[in-house]
């Protein structure tokens, strides 16, 4: 039997009881894992889509290093979704906010790891767990990208 799936509450009553589900919004058309540069602010320093402030990086940019507490932000709940997505929706007016979601336990790619926020238990970080470089943490977010599923238009669903 296949399950129709009308709200995201639908989706985490399911899972529940198995695992954690990661969200995070993303205005229409841009990339799950990666930013453009109309996703951030004008004085936020990226490289190849990847926000700098985000990671722990070399000097020279060319190596990302492991912390637990640094990485891509996800939330873990509805209630710090919604936070973040009224965030988002603040500086980005008129705008159509998807709702892109993972599973913790997904087979997501070796050296990437979600670790819970120490301050905020309904905020996770996506990880990197062994010094890589930033080029090869571009292809793991792409990789993730495609393991994740999409909300369309999170707005009808907080």
């Amino acid at each position: 039997m296949i399950t129709q799936f009308k709200t995201i509450d639908d989706i985490a009553e399911l899972i529940k009881e198995y695992e954690t589900i990661l969200m995070r919004p993303t205005l229409k058309l841009s990339h799950p894992t990666l930013y453009r540069n109309r996703d951030v602010g004008k004085k936020e320093q990226m490289i190849k889509g990847v926000r700098v402030k985000d990671w722990f990086l070399s000097e020279d940019h060319k190596w990302v290093k492991p912390h637990n507490q640094m990485g891509l932000s996800f939330s873990a709940s509805l209630e710090n979704l919604s936070l973040v997505y009224d965030m988002k929706k603040r500086f980005n007016p008129k705008k159509t906010l998807n709702i892109y979601w993972v599973l913790e336990k997904a087979d997501i790619p070796s050296g990437l790891r979600f670790v819970p926020d120490q301050k905020n238990s309904e905020h996770y970080f996506l990880t990197v767990t062994e010094s890589m470089q930033l080029t090869s943490l571009i292809s793991k977010l792409k990789l993730l990208a495609h393991r994740m599923t999409i909300i369309r238009d999170g707005s009808k669903f907080l």
